[in-house]
C-alpha cells in the first residue's frame, strides 16, 4: 500500500515538472503556452486612439453617443448620426511634461491624454537568456545607469494611454473630449491649466501633481455656455493593446490586462479574450470604486470621485485595442451654471503602502490569486523583516526561518515518520524479495509491519499537505511584490527579481535537494528511486530561469528542512546530535 502512494506521488510530481519544463520550452521558442489564451493576434496595425481617422474611415472610438448613457454603447468621440462636426479650429496639438520626483507625464492638449509615462524610481527590467545574463554580469561597464521604466507610451504596434472627455449633448453637438485641442493658459513642472470650449459647454481642466505622488489630480471645471440646459457626462478610460509588456519573464506567467474594482463585487479581472468575444462580465453600475489595467508590478486606474454614481465599460476599439473607463454623468447645468468634478488617475508601482492610501481595493491589484487571505499577511511580515535587517535578501531568509519555525511541529511530525520509514527499510526490502510478483500477500506484510513498527503510511505526506498553501502563497508574494524589482542581496545579485546570472544560487539549491534524497528512505521500487536521484536535476534546471528572490526562499527553505530533518533522524536513531557517542 505505501508503494502504491509513494509511486502515484512521485509520478505526479515528475510527470507535472515534465509538462511544465515542456511548456517553459514552448514559449521560449515562441509558441503558444498551454495554460493561457494567447493574447489578440494583430491582424493589422492598430489605429492609434488619440488620432483623427482619414476622411470616410471609421472606428468604435468615431461612434456617436446617446444623449442619456446606456450600458454597453460605446462612449462617443465623434459626432452623432445626422449631424455635422463643427470644424476644427487650425491649431495643431502639443505635448506639456507634468513632471515631479517620481513620474514624468507627457500631456497631449489634444484632449488632455496622457500619451507617455516615465517612472522616474524604477528602471527597466528585461528578462535575460542564461548565456546573457552571464556575459552582462561580466561586461566592464557596470555603472552604466539602466533606462527609467516607460510604463505608458504611444508608438507603431504598442498603445497604452490614458482619456477623459464629455459627452452627452441633447442636440448631439460634439462637446470638448479626448479629441479637442485644448489651448493650454497656464504650465508649470506640477501644474498644466487647459481650456477648451465646444457645443456650449467650456471646460477648464487642471491637471496636478504632488511631490513624491504617483496619482495625477484631475479638475474639470464647467460652464454651460449655451443657452439651453445641458446634462453632460465625463468619461475616463484607458486605452491599451493586448500585448504583453517587454521584459516578462517566458518561465512563469502573470497577469495583464484590464481591472475593476467596487465595494459590492470586489476585485474583477476583465480579460482582453473576453472582451474580444463580448463575454466580459463584470459590475457595471456603482456609486463606488475603480477600473484599471495592471501588468506585473505596474499598475494604472481612474479613481472617480467616491460616492458618486458611475458606469463602468470594457470594449473592444479597434484590431488588437481595448479600453476600460468610467462613465460619470453630472447633474444638469442652466444656461451660465457651472459645476466641477474632480477625479484621480493613478500611474505607478505595486506598492501596497501607497496603493492602500488611494483607493479602497487599490491593494488587490498585486495580484495573489486565490490565496490572498494568505499572501497578505505573508507580505506584512515580509516587510517587518526588511524594517529590521534593511536588506529585502535578507527579509527573505528570515522570513522562510520564521515560517519554517512555525510549522515545525507539523514537519517534526513529517520528519518523525521519514525517519521510522528509514529505519524499517532493510525489512521492508527483504519482503519485497520474499514474496516477488505476489503483490497482495507483499501489501499484506507491509501492512503488518507498519502496524508492528506503529508507522502511518501517510504520515510524512499530510503535513505537507497542510503547509502547501502557505508556501504557494509565499512564492506569490516573492513573485509579485515590486519591492523585490532592483533588490540587491549579496555580491553578484544585483537584482531579486532576475534569474542568479552565474547559477550559483539553483545550483546550490539542487546540492540540498540531493542532500535530502540521501536523509529520506530509499524507495523500495528501483524506478523510485532513479525518480528520486533526477529530481534535484530537473528543479535546478527550471530554477535557472526563476527569479533569484524565489531560488534563495527555496535555498533557505531546504537548508532548514535538512538541519531540522537530520536532528529529528538522529534522536530516533538514538544516535547524538553533535559529536560521538559516549
Amino acid at each position: 500500500m505505501q508503494n502504491q502512494i509513494q509511486r502515484t506521488i512521485l509520478w505526479v510530481v515528475f510527470g507535472m515538472s515534465l509538462v511544465l519544463l515542456w511548456d517553459k520550452w514552448q514559449l521560449e521558442n515562441g509558441r503558444t503556452s498551454m495554460f493561457s489564451p494567447p493574447p489578440a493576434k494583430v491582424e493589422a496595425p492598430a489605429a492609434k486612439a488619440g488620432d483623427t481617422p482619414a476622411s470616410g474611415a471609421a472606428s468604435k472610438t468615431d461612434l456617436p453617443a446617446p444623449a442619456v448613457a446606456v450600458p454597453g454603447q460605446a462612449v462617443p468621440a465623434g459626432p452623432a448620426a445626422g449631424t455635422t462636426a463643427p470644424a476644427s479650429p487650425a491649431v495643431s496639438s502639443q505635448r506639456v511634461e507634468l513632471k515631479n520626483d517620481v513620474l514624468s507625464l507627457q500631456v497631449d492638449t489634444m484632449g488632455g491624454q496622457i500619451k507617455r509615462a516615465e517612472l522616474l524610481k524604477h528602471t527597466e527590467v528585461f528578462q535575460k537568456g542564461i548565456l546573457e545574463g552571464f556575459v552582462d554580469f561580466f561586461k566592464s561597464d557596470k555603472n552604466a545607469k539602466p533606462a527609467n521604466m516607460i510604463l505608458m507610451d504611444e508608438k507603431p504596434g504598442s498603445t497604452y494611454i490614458a482619456q477623459s472627455g464629455w459627452v452627452g449633448s441633447a442636440s448631439g453637438a460634439v462637446l470638448p473630449n479626448h479629441r479637442t485641442v485644448y489651448a493650454v493658459e497656464s504650465s508649470s513642472p506640477g501644474s498644466i491649466v487647459l481650456v477648451a470650449e465646444s457645443a456650449g459647454l467650456k471646460v477648464k481642466r487642471t491637471l496636478s501633481l504632488g511631490a513624491g505622488e504617483y496619482v495625477v489630480k484631475f479638475k474639470d471645471e464647467i460652464t454651460n455656455t449655451g443657452s439651453e440646459p445641458i446634462a453632460p457626462t465625463l468619461y475616463m478610460q484607458l486605452v491599451r493593446d493586448a500585448n504583453k509588456p517587454p521584459g516578462e519573464s517566458q518561465f512563469y506567467s502573470t497577469y495583464t490586462g484590464p481591472v475593476l474594482y467596487t465595494d459590492k463585487v470586489k476585485f474583477q479581472k476583465v480579460d482582453f479574450a473576453d472582451i474580444e468575444k463580448g463575454k466580459a462580465q463584470f459590475e457595471k453600475a456603482a456609486s463606488d470604486g475603480w477600473a484599471g489595467v495592471i501588468q506585473h508590478y505596474f499598475v494604472s486606474a481612474w479613481v472617480p470621485a467616491d460616492k458618486v454614481a458611475r458606469e463602468y465599460y470594457a470594449e473592444k476599439v479597434d484590431t488588437n485595442l481595448y479600453r476600460i473607463g468610467a462613465k460619470q454623468p453630472v447633474p444638469q447645468l442652466a444656461p451660465q451654471a457651472s459645476a466641477t468634478v474632480e477625479s484621480g488617475l493613478l500611474i505607478g508601482p505595486q506598492d501596497q503602502n501607497m496603493l492602500e492610501k488611494v483607493a479602497p481595493g487599490l491593494d488587490l491589484s498585486v495580484d495573489y490569486g486565490w490565496l490572498a487571505f494568505l499572501a497578505k499577511p505573508i507580505f506584512w511580515l515580509l516587510q517587518f523583516c526588511h524594517s529590521l535587517v534593511g536588506n529585502w535578501g535578507w527579509a527573505i531568509v528570515l522570513l522562510t526561518i520564521i515560517i519554517k519555525t512555525i510549522f515545525f511541529p507539523l514537519q517534526a511530525a513529517s520528519y518523525k515518520s521519514m525517519a521510522r520509514m528509514k529505519a524499517v527499510t532493510p525489512r521492508m526490502m527483504q519482503i519485497r524479495e520474499r514474496y516477488g510478483s505476489d503483490k497482495q500477500k507483499m501489501n499484506v506484510a507491509m501492512m503488518e509491519l507498519y502496524k508492528t513498527e506503529k508507522i502511518n503510511p501517510l504520515g510524512g505526506c499530510l503535513p505537507i499537505v497542510v503547509q502547501i498553501p502557505v508556501f504557494i502563497a509565499l512564492y506569490w508574494v516573492l513573485l509579485a511584490s515590486v519591492e523585490m524589482r532592483n533588490a540587491p542581496w549579496l555580491g553578484w545579485i544585483k537584482d531579486l527579481a532576475q534569474p542568479d546570472p552565474l547559477l550559483i544560487l539553483p545550483l546550490v539549491m539542487a546540492v540540498t535537494m540531493w542532500f535530502q534524497t540521501k536523509l529520506n528512505p530509499t524507495p523500495p521500487d528501483p524506478v523510485q528511486a532513479k525518480v528520486m536521484m533526477w529530481m534535484p536535476l530537473i528543479f535546478s534546471v527550471m530554477f535557472f530561469f526563476f527569479p533569484s528572490g524565489l531560488v534563495l526562499y527555496w535555498l533557505v527553505n531546504n537548508c532548514y528542512s535538512i538541519a531540522q530533518q537530520w536532528v529529528i533522524t538522529r534522536k530516533i536513531e538514538g544516535k547524538p546530535i553533535f559529536g560521538k557517542a559516549a
